[in-house]
């Protein structure tokens, strides 16, 4: 019987070597007979046709195994910087982690972006330095590279032989090497007071099963982080680091018997077409015929009957009938469930958003013009997988526009769309997502019973400016007065349905776009009914008044207001040969990528700076020619900063009433 469940993740930058580490952990652990190949197309994890094509994961998946009495959930999650929102899903569940970096490329860009992460979330996490017996490896370079790049708080694990070659091996440290031991002492002792006491006692014989107790609570608070050498293709190192996941990182903790909280990271169809979720629970239990609740903690809520449960075991999902605390199963009958769906109450720590957003979109039209509601279907059963991808219809232009993180994201929607649902589509040019932020207060009144309100309500707003970053705010600044308690059950509700009236507003403000970094007041409020004074008496006021007439007066106040459009601009940071800047300068100023920080040390040069979204794609491209295949970039989005020229209107996809006229026309003619 396992003595606790470990959910880990394994993470890299793309090539790093992750999936095959995943298939020879399996092997090692006796799941399989035989690791398989990422070239041959032949892996547990890479299921799907596209990925083993391709030889990428673009889907996190879930495989176990059993070691030393725990059992381990293990997912496999996409290296390419354009699947991160897989990544991000992923990290919102896992108890530890594995990142993996190459011993030839060493630490890469996402190597960094996915430490930031891991890094803020305080996730326990291992390294696992792949690929030893490549030609070009290196152990202490590797070493450095870690400390100098992601954190100099590392403990090697043991010490590699043959290094470079077919024969190399990983040699783990038994306790017995006096130089090994007083390593760990002196990385222990910079948290721990009696390890450093220990230390500067100078004892000759430290308890080897103390220090790796010290260790293992080092390793789970996230103040250490052990480091393994191997190589997933030989099995090299493979096995220690097997044995050291169940001493080393936490097992997942929860009661089975308390209030249910849990989080979906993973939604898929099944061979009905049902929707099949992965969910990870924190505590509490969910059994067969169960009718559980769930939403995404911003209003969207719904519920529903589990009809079957399946969690994992040895490598595979079996059915069982009820699911504890802990661990990760396969939810089905819950109709309405979106990934990151919280599942009964919001489970404390990893949650929202740590990577940024998609910044690019690009609008879909299928070849063939009869396809145009298919495409619809399809893209929006793709967005259920992955909601980042944020599907929106422009009815003028009759065009589907998705939301990206870089091109190849687009690719494989592209063979997605013509391998899964017999659909040939084509992408046009891919755009910046831009916002809009208020640029002064604006204030707007709609009067009940007034000539041209049609609405049986009063409502006042006033839109503020706020500070970058913070997002849309709302406040309800009426008296009980104006509280209609026949139509919301109290104040709270009246101020969570207003919230939500106002936050559909803005999706699109004075130029198309999504306005943010504003704090929205509801200043006034009343309503009709038959036996009121005279200034309210008449038909009785709905919640359909308010929610028509809250665009109208929003976008009144916005006009005032006035909005600026601001693009999305990246950090990056380029390491490169020092004598290829005369010619990665030119062609940074080309891209309008400005370089605000350099420092050049030996052969080698670093440049930090900003460029927008648009440029990035772009930019990494001409990287690899300028810099003979040597340079090193990164880049993650940093902030949003006013277009400079005219400012890029969006098509509008939404009754948002730019035009008064025309929004009470479409809406009287719709009606209720």
């Amino acid at each position: 019987m396992p003595r606790g469940t470990l959910n880990l993740g394994i993470l890299a930058h793309v090539d790093a070597g992750k999936t095959t580490l995943t298939e020879r952990l399996l092997y090692c652990a006796g799941v399989i007979d035989e690791p398989g190949s990422v070239d041959a197309g032949t892996t547990r994890t890479d299921s799907l046709a596209l990925e083993r094509e391709r030889g990428i994961t673009i889907k996190s998946a879930v495989v176990s195994f059993t070691v030393d009495g725990t059992s381990v959930n293990l997912i496999d999650t996409p290296g390419h910087p354009d699947f991160v929102a897989e990544v991000e899903r992923a990290l919102s569940v896992l108890d530890g982690v594995v990142l993996v970096v190459s011993a030839v490329e060493g630490v890469q860009p996402q190597t960094r972006i996915l430490w930031r992460a891991l890094q803020r979330l305080r996730v326990p996490t291992l390294f696992f330095v792949n690929k030893v017996d490549r030609l070009g490896a290196g152990e202490q370079r590797l070493l450095a590279d870690i400390a100098g790049r992601l954190t100099p708080a590392i403990v090697p694990m043991g010490s590699v032989t043959g290094l470079g070659q077919r024969e190399a091996a990983f040699v783990a440290d038994d306790g017995a090497d006096p130089a090994a031991v007083a390593r760990l002492a002196e990385a222990l002792a910079e948290h721990d007071d009696a390890v450093l006491a220990a230390y500067l006692d100078d004892e000759a014989v430290t308890p080897g099963g103390w220090l790796r107790r010290k260790l293992a609570g080092q390793v789970r608070d996230g103040l250490v982080h052990p480091v393994f050498f191997g190589s997933a293709i030989t099995g090299a190192g493979v096995d220690v680091l097997l044995r050291g996941l169940a001493w080393l990182l936490p097992a997942a903790d929860g009661d089975p018997g308390g209030p249910l909280s849990g989080r979906v990271f993973k939604v898929e169809r099944g061979a009905a077409g049902d929707k099949v979720a992965y969910a990870r629970l924190f505590s509490g239990t969910i059994a067969v015929r169960d009718r559980v609740r769930f939403g995404d903690g911003d209003g969207r809520e719904g519920d529903g009957k589990v009809t079957a449960v399946s969690v994992f075991a040895d490598g595979a999902a079996v059915r069982r009938d009820l699911v504890r605390a802990g661990e990760i199963a396969r939810l089905s009958g819950l109709a309405d469930i979106q990934v990151g769906d919280v599942i009964g109450t919001a489970p404390g720590g990893a949650g929202g958003h740590h990577f940024a957003p998609p910044t690019l979109e690009t609008a879909v039209v299928p070849r063939d013009p009869r396809d145009k509601a298919r495409l619809h279907v399809a893209i929006t059963q793709l967005a259920e997988q992955d909601p980042l991808i944020n599907v929106r219809q422009d009815d003028g232009r009759q065009e589907i526009y998705v939301s990206l993180y870089g091109e190849v994201q687009k690719q494989v929607i592209e063979a997605t769309l013509d391998t899964d649902y017999g659909l040939r589509a084509e992408f046009r040019g891919t755009t910046p997502i831009c916002v809009e932020r208020p640029v002064r207060t604006g204030t707007a009144e709609e009067i009940l019973h007034a000539p041209d309100n049609p609405f049986l309500a009063t409502l006042a707003v006033r839109v503020d400016p706020a500070p970058a970053g913070s997002g849309i705010g709302f406040r309800l600044e009426v008296g009980h007065q104006g509280v209609p308690l026949f139509i919301y059950k109290n104040r709270e509700s009246f101020a969570a349905a207003m919230r939500q009236y106002v936050t559909e507003t803005l999706r699109q403000g004075l130029y198309g776009w999504q306005v943010t970094d504003c704090t929205v007041a509801l200043t006034r409020s009343q309503y009709s009914v038959p036996d009121g004074p005279p200034t309210t008496r008449g038909p009785l006021s709905g919640p359909q008044d308010f929610r028509k007439l809250t665009p109208l007066v929003v976008m009144a106040a916005l006009k005032r207001a006035g909005t600026v459009v601001c693009e999305p601009v990246h950090h990056f940071r380029l390491d490169t040969p020092a004598d290829t800047l005369t010619a990665v300068l030119p062609a940074l100023a080309r891209l309008r990528a400005v370089p605000q920080v350099s420092a050049t040390g030996g052969a080698w040069c670093t440049l930090e700076g900003d460029v927008t979204a648009t440029m990035v794609h772009g930019l990494r491209q001409q990287i690899p020619p300028l810099t003979r295949g040597e340079g090193v970039m990164e880049s993650s989005f940093d902030r949003y900063e006013p277009v400079r020229g005219p400012a890029p209107a969006r098509p509008r996809t939404d009754d948002n009433p730019l035009s008064r006229e025309e929004y009470l026309r479409r809406v009287v003619r719709r009606g209720p």
